[in-house]
């Protein structure tokens, strides 16, 4: 079976890492190494690594210096990794259940870039272990069951938690562009799956439960943003687009991408 790199980047987050560890730590049947890329945080999160390494039994690496941000250090992340697979489990997300990265590297065939399935969103209080996480009440369900490369027109993307590349994906189309602030998931997804036409498969599971603690990308002021930079980002990737297509995502969403449970 194909070697995961499975990468997390935070700063200042120990108060929710301790369960992103134990989702992995976790995890059955896979041959997993598991990067973890901290911004110089000062709330102890170098301590939680060093009491968690032992129980990784060397399948665990982590640094700790300061960067230029998210996707900067998730290049970190990439140019330390030495799995065949790649992916991403945010700090304070967690891998929904025991055989997430068994399931997905026995999905990842050689005829294949990349996989990416479903996310599911929970509201947390803080100090959840990670079972109670995995069982917290669904708030929102994000399936990639309808997504077609031709829906980054409007703004729509695979779930980036739940997105799987080969390694080699990123040596030959790039890692992720510092130039599109915090919404360059968006553009290397839509390089790596539009522009290069990556060979993907939905697999029907949830791999990741996220929290929902109230970091709002709600609201005029986000929504502006946000499709401004998807204007940007596909324009540069020669895809497009306009404004009337990003905005027409909204109602679009409501047809089946995102549907709750």
């Amino acid at each position: 079976m194909a070697k995961i790199s499975l990468i997390t980047v935070c700063r200042n987050g120990a108060h929710v890492l301790r369960t992103a560890l134990d989702s992995v730590l976790a995890q059955q049947d896979a041959d997993i190494e598991y990067l973890v890329v901290d911004g110089a945080s000062s709330d102890g999160t170098a301590g939680l690594l060093r009491e968690y390494e032992p129980r990784f039994a060397g399948r665990l690496r982590w640094i700790s210096e300061p960067d230029r941000g998210m996707y900067d250090a998730l290049n970190k992340g990439l140019r330390m990794a030495t799995g065949e697979i790649v992916g991403i489990l945010n700090a304070d997300d967690v891998l929904a259940d025991d055989r997430v990265l068994a399931r997905v590297a026995s999905a990842l065939t050689p005829d294949l870039d990349g996989t990416y399935a479903d996310v599911r969103f929970v509201r947390s209080e803080p100090g959840l272990s990670l079972g109670e996480l995995r069982v917290a009440s669904v708030s929102r369900y994000c399936s990639g069951r309808n997504f077609r490369p031709w829906m980054f027109r409007f703004g729509v993307q695979t779930a980036h938690p739940s997105t799987f590349f080969r390694r080699s994906c990123f040596d030959r189309w790039g890692e992720y562009s510092l130039d599109y602030g915090m919404f360059g998931d968006f553009e290397l997804l839509l390089r790596f799956i539009w522009k290069n036409r990556a060979r993907m498969r939905y697999l029907p599971f949830c791999t990741t439960v996220m929290r929902l603690d109230g970091a709002s990308t709600s609201g005029l002021k986000s929504t502006f943003k946000i499709n401004r930079a998807d204007r940007r980002a596909l324009r540069d990737n020669g895809c497009f687009t306009s404004y009337l297509l990003l905005y027409a995502r909204y109602p679009f969403k409501v047809w089946g991408f995102l549907r709750r449970r």
